[in-house]
């Protein structure tokens, strides 16, 4: 059932496995072909074996236990795990599940084991480069759960599955009665591994400002469909979010606007993350096992920092703040004569940036900014020279690669338009999105597949929806699912391929905050009480489209099928409410179970 040349999971237990693919292969009948099954199971990402067993349900009752065996080493993090899975299950039925050794035979026990594997490094602060570490396995009958994995990111991965077996009303954040049969999961066996090692979702807190515990909400809702990266797109035209205490100007002047809420609308609220503020979402993040990646976007996109300090004009004169939607604005003052005020402007703050992530990226943007001769080139040079200086791993928008040099280990974010794109990938037409890919991948980099036409959600899904933009796509649920992102660089004839899988880290979901409130007979919004909360803006665009990327992240391509997808996703969708997600109820679905 895997895509050939697939690298397979880790092997924990070798009865498992072949438990599973005889189980899946016997079934296989049920499905399109090629792919994997959904065999009546609500499950998102689709895991790549899985076999629904005979036997009785595993039911959960407040007698139930959670177990622990790891290496000693490892104890922390695998205590966390099961912290986290006695919180999910216990918020709901009220159990209050206990966290102990295991129990030979004992009954009633969830199990969570880590299984070292000399080939599985995992390093808490390391690349998102090895999908090994996400594998797991897990096995549930009416006696325990066995959930296994050879690194901890793989046991919190399997713990998301394992809540998806549970009842909807498990995700509830309030105590609930137990539905009828109580809260059972069915007998299954499942191996999984993703097909990615890079799955990410970037949130835009730059043009419009996101409360610590927004992003936290968002962070709950990537991990839940095994995302391991978050992009926070911190800075921007319409503001500055990150506090740098060396440069008090930047917060103290370019956190004050968002877009189209000028200098003063907060009425006294703070539109920034203080250092403490940061590192609880960082720390958040982490408890997810996901990778906080900052951008610090430049030379474009950079109007907040210029209204703050003047040593980034060339007249030495601080830009008018800006709240306006445009892009293509005046760039950093990148000339050589300045590039003295530019070097040390980004020494301070990719410093400042790089001690509050101890993630090993940083993304420096690079995309539209239009910029005399040698200006890009000399902030490029200068930005990847200082990243890597302080351990940092380069990633930038796909025009980053269009710069004459990138350091090694550099990820390049490809946001093309697909649709416009493919037809001219071998042609003799020269197109500049393109070029830039070319010259990246020539360079060694390698990329990020994030389509503007599938993967960016601040889109409309339709002319029925009422917040968003339309000038990548309107991007439907099946759009957002049905795409290959090894072939999204290939000519639609299949002779020209401009990138293959090899050459791709993952793909990233992207939710942009340029127009978080309703349509009005302009552009223009006429009052600020036409903004809608950011959850509530987040909510509805993320959702039901974020666990569609996610799906292409994880699984095999072989794997999916959207009419599979969309069976599978109208199972889940009672959990989305249950949890008091305000998704969307697109109307070319049917929803009813």
């Amino acid at each position: 059932m895997n895509s050939p040349g697939r690298r397979r999971p880790v092997t924990l237990t070798a009865g498992i496995v072949a438990t599973a693919l005889a189980a899946t292969l016997l079934t296989a009948c049920t499905a399109e072909e090629g792919t994997v099954p959904s065999l009546g199971l609500g499950l998102v990402p689709v895991p790549s074996d899985v076999s629904v067993d005979e036997g009785e349900a595993f039911a959960l009752t407040a007698d139930s236990t959670i177990a622990l065996v790891t290496p000693e080493d490892m104890a922390p993090d695998v205590h966390h795990v099961g912290e986290e899975l006695a919180a999910y299950l216990g918020t709901a039925t009220g159990f209050e599940l206990p966290l102990g050794p295991a129990v030979d035979g004992a009954a009633g026990e969830i199990r969570i084991e880590l299984v070292p594997d000399a080939e599985v490094a995992w390093d808490r602060n390391g690349l998102l480069d090895d999908p090994a570490v996400d594998a797991y396995e897990l096995t549930v009958d009416d006696d325990q759960v066995v959930l296994k994995a050879a690194a901890p990111p793989g046991l919190f991965r399997g713990v998301q599955t394992l809540r998806q077996l549970f009842p909807p009303e498990i995700e509830s954040a309030t105590v609930q009665e137990a539905p009828a049969g109580g809260w059972t999961a069915p007998a299954v066996t499942i191996t999984d591994e993703p097909r990615f090692a890079y799955r990410g979702a970037m949130l835009d807190v730059a043009r419009r400002f996101y409360p610590v515990e927004s992003v936290k909400r968002f962070i709950d809702h990537a991990s839940t469909y095994k995302l391991n990266a978050l992009h926070l797109h911190l800075t921007d035209d319409q503001g500055w979010r990150i506090a740098v205490d060396a440069l008090p100007e930047l917060t103290e002047i370019g956190s004050t606007t968002q877009e189209w809420w000028e200098p003063g609308s907060g009425e006294g609220e703070r539109w920034y993350y203080t250092a403490e503020e940061y590192a609880e979402i960082v720390a958040y993040a982490g408890e997810k096992f996901m990778t906080v990646v900052p951008e610090i976007d430049g030379p474009g996109h950079t109007l907040a920092a210029q209204a703050s300090l003047g040593s980034l004009t060339c007249d030495g004169v601080p830009t008018a703040q800006y709240w306006g939607p445009e892009v293509n604005n005046p760039v950093v003052c990148s000339s050589d004569e300045n590039m003295s005020n530019v070097r040390a402007f980004l020494q301070t703050v990719l410093a400042s940036v790089a001690g509050q992530n101890p993630g090993p990226y940083l993304h420096l943007g690079g995309d539209e900014a239009p910029s005399p001769p040698g200006w890009y080139e000399n902030y490029a040079e200068a930005a990847n020279e200082i990243a890597t200086g302080h351990g940092k791993t380069v990633i930038g928008w796909h025009q980053w690669g269009g710069a004459e040099a990138l350091p090694p280990g550099t990820l390049i974010q490809y946001w093309g338009v697909g649709e416009r794109l493919r037809p001219i990938i071998g042609g003799e037409a020269t197109n500049a999105d393109l070029v830039d890919v070319q010259d990246a991948l020539d360079l060694g980099a390698r990329l990020i597949m994030s389509p503007a036409d599938r993967t960016y959600l601040d889109m409309k899904y339709d002319q029925d929806t009422p917040y968003g933009l339309e000038w990548a796509a309107q991007i439907t649920l099946e759009e957002a699912y049905d795409w290959d992102p090894a072939t999204e660089l290939t000519s639609p004839d299949g002779k020209s391929v401009l990138a293959d899988e090899s050459d791709m880290a993952g793909v990233e979901v992207l939710l942009w905050s340029d127009r978080s409130y309703p349509d009005s007979l302009t552009d223009v919004p006429q009052s600020l009480d036409e903004f809608v909360p950011v959850d509530q803006y987040a909510d509805l665009m993320l959702f039901p489209r974020l666990p569609a990327t996610a799906e292409v992240a994880w699984s095999d391509q072989a794997d999916r099928s959207y009419p599979d997808f969309r069976d599978r996703l109208v199972q889940v969708s009672s959990r989305w409410t249950a949890a008091g997600i305000g998704w969307n109820e697109v109307s070319d679905v049917d929803w009813t179970p």
